[in-house]
């Protein structure tokens, strides 16, 4: 299996960084050259072009929700991917994403993609952290979507990276919970919750 994360901004060196302490090797891209934060972060990030990032068997968007139609336009196809929602649409209009929750919206310009709404609901700084709490739970990180196999290999690789994976459902009933609609915040965004196994 292939991973790859798009954007190294906040959120997605925050995810690279769990990769890095982990050894699990990734992808990374962005519309700006990410070769020296992705040397910083350490050996396991392999920088890349966008459109060769792509091509990985799970792609993680955390670049800004604004630029999903750009990154939809790097690949020759998605049919069978993957494809890891880490992006907030704050402040976008419901009516300019007809209706549906943002992850819903994204995996419409993506055809044959299995989209899984994930490592968004937490502040950079806190996903920043280590997966496990001071009082020694792991720290949850909310999955929804519509593929439920797709889901299943999202909550593997959240289980790999240290974190506790909890499934919220279809996109659009418990993956509400994770989806900013308008300037309303989903009611689990920023809520720093811990598993003990």
């Amino acid at each position: 299996m292939s991973y790859a994360i798009i954007g190294l901004g906040k959120i997605g060196t925050a995810i690279a960084q769990a990769f890095a302490h982990q050894g699990i090797e990734v992808a990374v891209a962005g519309r700006r050259p990410v070769d020296a934060l992705a040397a910083q972060i350490g050996p396991s990030l392999i920088p890349l072009r966008v459109e060769d990032a792509v091509k990985a068997d799970i792609v993680i968007l955390a670049m800004p929700f604004a630029a999903h139609r750009e990154i939809a336009r790097a690949a020759e196809s998605w049919q069978g991917k993957i494809v890891i929602d880490a992006t907030n649409a704050f402040g976008v209009p419901p009516e300019e994403l007809g209706g549906l929750p943002s992850t819903a919206a994204i995996a419409q310009v993506l055809p044959g993609a299995k989209v899984v709404k994930a490592f968004n609901h937490l502040p950079a700084g806190v996903l920043a952290q280590e997966p496990t709490t001071p009082q020694g739970g792991r720290r949850v990180v909310f999955l929804a979507s519509d593929d439920d196999a797709a889901s299943a290999s999202v909550a593997a690789l959240v289980n790999r990276l240290g974190f506790a994976p909890i499934e919220l459902g279809k996109l659009g009933e418990g993956g509400l919970l994770v989806q900013a609609r308008g300037n309303t915040w989903g009611q689990l965004i920023f809520q720093d919750v811990a598993k003990f196994d």
